[in-house]
C-alpha cells in the first residue's frame, strides 16, 4: 500500500523552523575566519599568457558525402536482390512482381541511398 504524503504546508513550516534555528545558532556562536596560508595564495594566482600566444584551434571539417537514390528489390528477409536506377521504378515493380509470382515468398521495392564514390 502507498503511504500518505505530508502536505506542502507542513513541510514548508518545518523547513522555515530549521532555517530559523540555524540562523539563531550562527548569531550566538562567533567563529573566527580561517586564515589562508601564503602557499595556497601563491598557487591560486594565474600566470598571464603572452600576447602572441594563442591556443591552436582544431575545427572539424565536415565531409560532404553525396548520396544517390536507387530502387532496390528485397526479399522478406531484407536481402537486396536487384538494384535499379531511380528513374526505373516501373522496372523494379515489375521485377518484384515476377519474383513474387515465381516463388513462395513476397518481394518488395524500397528506396535505397548509397554514397557516391569517385
Amino acid at each position: 500500500m502507498a503511504r500518505k504524503l505530508p502536505s506542502r504546508k507542513t513541510l514548508r513550516a518545518q523547513s522555515d523552523a530549521a532555517e530559523a534555528r540555524a540562523k539563531s545558532t550562527k548569531k550566538t556562536t562567533k567563529e573566527k575566519p580561517v586564515k589562508v596560508k601564503k602557499a595556497a595564495k601563491e598557487k591560486a594566482v594565474k600566470v598571464p599568457k603572452k600576447p602572441g600566444e594563442k591556443k591552436p584551434s582544431r575545427k572539424k571539417t565536415v565531409k560532404e558525402i553525396r548520396m544517390k537514390a536507387y530502387w532496390g528489390v528485397f526479399s522478406q528477409s531484407m536481402k537486396r536482390l536487384v538494384l535499379f536506377e531511380y528513374a526505373d521504378k516501373k522496372a523494379a515493380d515489375k521485377k518484384a512482381a515476377d519474383l513474387t509470382n515465381s516463388s513462395r515468398s513476397q518481394h518488395f521495392v524500397q528506396l535505397v541511398k548509397e554514397a557516391i564514390t569517385e
